[in-house]
C-alpha cells in the first residue's frame, strides 16, 4: 500500500524545512493584493440561514479545554447549537480595516496561518429539529449552510471509515476540508504543513464548544479519502477532506442507499490557481484507498515514558471564570509582546489545562506530542529550557541561561518568539508514528500538536494573556533541544507572553 511507502513523508518533510528545503524557493513574494477570496462560494444553492445565540452558556474557556465529554445517553444537537458549534469554531469574530489594497479583512474564531482561511468545513446529517437530512457546506460569511445533497448520506460516512463506532451512532458528522492554493499562494509548499496546523486551532475551538453543550465528538482521521471526497463534490487536486469529527448520539436508524449520484454545483472559481504538485503528491501518497486500507490502518498508539530528572511540579492552576464564548470572540494573534514576564502560575495553568488529550481514533483521552519550553521570563521560574512530564506534572530542566536570542532564531528570527515570556515547541518522533501509521501518520502529528496549540492559544488569553504561532527553522529547533529531543521534528510553535499594551 503506498501509505507505507514512507520515503513520499520523508521527501516532503525535509523539502519543506526553513531555511533551506529544496521544495521551498527562497526569493519567493507574497503581496497582500494578491490574497485570494477566504471564502468557498456555491452558485445558485438553496441555503438555511443560522440564527446565531453568542451568549454564554456559563462554562469556563479553561474548564472547557480540559474536559473531554463522556455521555451514553442520546444527545442530538439541533440547529441552533450547531450554529453556535460551527461559528465559535470558524465564524468571523472581527474585522479590521487595513490600508488598501488589503482593505478590510475578516478575522475567525480560531487562527489561521497568513489569515488566508483554507480550511473549509461540511456537514452531514440526519434530520434534527430545525434541519433536513442532508449534506451542507458552512458558509461564515453569510451565516447560511449551503445545500449541497438532501437526504441521509451518513451511511457513505461510515463506509468510508469502516465503520467505526463512534461515527456509526452520530446524528451530525463535520468534515473540515483543505483547498490547497489559499494558502500555498503565500507558504509554497509547506502549505501541506499548514493545512493540520489550521485544522487543528480550529477543532480546539470545536472541541472546546461542543465539550460546553455537553455533546460528545471525536476525532476521526483514518477514512477513505475518494469516497469523502466524492460525497462532499469535490476535485481532490484542488481541496481535500483531511478530519472527520462526528458529534451526539443517537439510536436512529441509517437508511441504507447505494445511490450517490454526481454533485453538480457550481462555485466561484479561485482568485489564483497555483499549483504546487508536491503537495498533491504528499497528500496522495497518504491516502487510503478501501475499507480494507483504513481498517488495518487504524489503531491507538500511547506516548512513551521517559525516565526525567530535575523534575519541577507545576504550580497549582489559576481559577478563571472567564466564559468559552468571551474568550475566543477576543482571541487574535498578538502582533508585539512587552517584555513583561507572566507568572509560573500562569504557565502551569496553561500546561495542566490544555493536555488532557483529546478522543481520536489515533489516541485515547491522550496526545502525542512532546512538549519543548524555553522560558525567556516566567516569575517563579529559572530561565532555561524544559520538557514538560505530563505524566508527573512536571518541567524537567534541561539547560539554564538566558536563551531569547535562541528564542527568537529559532522562531525564524522574528521578535514575536524573542519577545515573549516563553516558547513552546511541539515536537515527535516522526520515524515511529511513520512506522505506526504510515505516511498518514505525518498528517497525525501534525494535527495533534495543532490541537493542543490551538488549545494553549485559548488558555492564553482566558488568563489575560497573548499568544501567536509561528513557524522555525526545522533542525535548529532539534539541535537546540538535543540529545534530550535528538531524532525529533518539531510539528507545532506557540509564543506566549503578555500583549504590548498600545501608546
Amino acid at each position: 500500500m503506498k501509505n507505507y511507502e514512507t520515503d513520499a513523508t520523508w521527501y516532503y518533510h525535509n523539502g519543506t524545512k526553513h531555511p533551506n528545503g529544496m521544495l521551498l524557493n527562497r526569493f519567493h513574494v507574497f503581496h497582500p493584493s494578491h490574497r485570494p477570496t477566504p471564502y468557498k462560494i456555491y452558485k445558485n444553492t438553496q441555503h438555511v440561514n443560522l440564527i446565531l445565540d453568542k451568549n454564554s452558556l456559563g462554562i469556563s474557556a479553561l474548564d472547557a479545554i480540559s474536559t473531554i465529554c463522556d455521555v451514553d445517553d442520546s444527545i442530538i444537537p439541533n440547529l441552533e447549537t450547531l450554529a453556535r458549534i460551527l461559528y465559535f469554531s470558524s465564524g468571523i469574530t472581527k474585522k479590521i480595516k487595513f490600508p488598501e489594497p488589503l482593505g478590510e479583512v475578516d478575522f475567525r474564531a480560531a487562527s489561521c496561518t497568513g489569515a488566508l482561511y483554507h480550511i473549509e468545513i461540511y456537514i452531514i446529517c440526519s434530520d434534527i429539529s430545525g434541519l433536513d437530512a442532508g449534506v451542507y457546506h458552512f458558509d461564515p460569511k453569510h451565516m447560511k449552510l449551503d445545500t449541497i445533497r438532501l437526504g441521509d448520506f451518513r451511511k457513505f460516512v461510515m463506509d468510508s471509515t469502516a465503520d467505526e463506532p463512534f461515527v456509526k451512532q452520530s446524528p451530525v458528522i463535520l468534515i473540515f476540508t483543505d483547498i490547497f492554493s489559499r494558502n500555498s499562494i503565500k507558504y509554497q509548499s509547506r502549505e501541506y504543513r499548514h493545512a493540520f496546523w489550521d485544522c487543528g486551532t480550529i477543532l480546539a475551538n470545536t472541541l472546546a464548544i461542543t465539550s460546553v453543550h455537553n455533546i460528545p465528538s471525536k476525532v476521526v482521521t483514518g477514512f477513505v479519502d475518494s469516497q469523502i471526497s466524492h460525497l462532499l463534490g469535490l476535485d481532490i487536486k484542488e481541496e481535500a477532506p483531511i478530519a472527520i469529527l462526528p458529534l451526539g448520539i443517537t439510536s436512529q436508524e441509517t437508511p441504507v442507499d447505494t445511490t450517490l449520484p454526481e454533485v453538480n454545483i457550481e462555485t466561484v472559481a479561485s482568485d489564483y490557481e497555483i499549483e504546487y504538485p508536491e503537495i498533491n503528491s504528499m497528500h496522495e501518497s497518504s491516502c487510503l484507498l478501501t475499507r480494507a486500507d483504513v481498517s488495518s490502518w487504524r489503531h491507538q498508539i500511547t506516548r512513551e515514558h521517559k525516565e526525567s530528572t530535575k523534575l519541577i511540579p507545576l504550580a497549582e492552576s489559576i481559577k478563571s471564570e472567564e466564559s468559552l464564548e468571551k474568550t475566543i470572540i477576543k482571541r487574535g494573534s498578538t502582533r508585539k509582546f512587552s517584555l513583561e514576564p507572566i507568572t509560573f502560575k500562569q504557565l502551569s495553568t496553561i500546561l495542566s489545562k490544555t493536555t488532557s488529550g483529546i478522543d481520536a481514533d489515533f489516541v485515547n483521552h491522550s496526545f502525542l506530542s512532546d512538549i519543548y519550553i524555553i522560558a525567556n521570563a516566567v516569575e517563579g521560574l529559572e530561565s532555561g529550557s524544559y520538557y514538560y512530564v505530563k505524566e508527573r506534572n512536571s518541567l524537567e530542566q534541561l539547560r539554564k541561561g538566558n536563551f531569547r536570542n535562541a528564542s527568537g532564531n529559532l522562531g525564524l528570527d522574528q521578535d514575536l518568539p524573542y519577545d515573549a515570556s516563553v516558547t513552546i515547541f511541539f515536537m515527535i518522533d516522526l520515524d515511529k508514528i511513520l512506522k505506526q501509521f504510515g505516511n498518514r501518520g505525518y498528517r497525525v502529528a501534525q494535527l495533534d500538536a495543532a490541537i493542543t496549540g490551538g488549545k494553549m492559544y485559548l488558555a492564553s488569553y482566558a488568563l489575560g494573556l497573548g499568544a501567536t504561532g509561528l513557524t522555525f527553522y526545522d533542525d535548529i529547533v532539534t539541535n537546540f533541544f538535543s540529545p534530550h529531543a535528538e531524532n525529533k521534528e518539531t510539528m507545532f510553535l506557540i509564543a506566549i507572553g503578555k500583549k504590548e499594551k498600545p501608546t
